[in-house]
This record gives structure tokens, sequence and C-alpha cells, in this order.
């Protein structure tokens, strides 16, 4: 049985999830390496139901470092290919070379792990990316990504820049310009 990894994710309150992260200098230490090992295994525990339930975890698809209290430019996505194997993604330093011009939501809404509440309403996002970034090792790539990947990418690039799905979602009008924007 893996050992669930000791992450403390914090809290929408937290006012440190609201900071912009800093980049990050290569060579990474340890510690940084092994934390970005613990935050994928940590987002594969929470999207296999047995686990989530043992540890009582919800599910989560990505993790930016700012999350866990580190206000690192770092973020993980662990894409599950519903055969028990996962796609990792481990992105440093990312910069947005391109995106579409198609807009696209979740249409059961976005979730965070650190926002504890039911939230109602859309966030636009692009429907395709391109974005230039860091491995763990330091060595420079591209990836292009679309549809819920797209989206999740977007999510943990907003919180590098202090900024939760929350305040995407137009208070007044939670719904706004759902109609130009296709639903995934």
């Amino acid at each position: 049985m893996k050992k669930l990894p000791d992450l403390k994710i914090l809290d929408e309150k937290d006012r440190r999830l609201h900071q912009k992260s800093v980049d990050v200098t290569f060579p990474l230490d340890d510690a940084t390496i092994k934390t970005i090992y613990d935050c994928l295994d940590y987002l594969e525990m929470s999207q296999n139901e047995e686990l989530a339930k043992e540890y009582d975890l919800r599910a989560g698809m990505g993790l930016s470092f700012c999350q866990i209290g580190i206000m690192k430019r770092i973020f993980v996505v662990s894409e599950d290919y519903g055969d028990g194997t996962f796609g990792r993604y481990i992105i440093i330093n990312p910069k947005v070379i391109s995106h579409s011009e198609e807009l696209i939501y979740v249409g059961e809404g976005e979730g965070c792990l650190s926002i504890n509440r039911e939230t109602i309403g859309i966030v636009p996002r692009y429907a395709r990316m391109r974005l230039r970034a860091y491995d763990e090792h330091g060595d420079e790539f591209e990836i292009r990504v679309r549809e819920d990947i797209a989206i999740a990418f977007q999510h943990e690039l907003d919180h590098l820049d202090g900024i939760l799905f929350t305040d995407k979602i137009d208070k007044k009008n939670p719904f706004k310009d759902q109609n130009k924007m296709r639903e995934i």
C-alpha cells in the first residue's frame, strides 16, 4: 500500500494563494524534486476511488507549488488514462507561446483542492494552447495541450499568478457568455 505524501494543501483563505510565484533557478535541489513527485503521487492517489475513500481525498488533477505554500513557478498535472496508468506533466517556469481563439468551459464546473465549497459558474478557457517550460532536470521543452488538459494547465498557470478559478467567475452573472463557448 502506497503511503500518502505529507502535503498540506492551503485553503483559499490563505493569502499566499493570491500572490505571484517566482521563477525557479536550476539545478533543483533534492527536496524540490521529491516534492514534485510527492505532488504527482498525491494526485494519482486522489484519483483512485479506493485510496481516495481510505484517505478522505477529493480528486485532483493538478497541483501548483503555491498550493502547498512554496512560492515557486512549478505545477504538476496527472491525467488518469482510465486503465490504472497516468500521464504525468511536470511544468516549471512556464511561458504561454500561443493559444486558440476558441473558448471552452467545464460543464459541471471547475474544482480546486484549495477551495472546499460548492461553486457555481463557468470559467472561460482556451481550447488549445502551446507553452514553453522546463522539466525537473532543467531541460527546456515545448508542449501543446488541448481540451481538459489545456483547462488543467490554465487553472494551474493562474495559481502561479495568484489567481483562483473563482476569481474568473462573473459574480453578477455566473454563466455570462456561455453561448460563446463550447462545453466539455
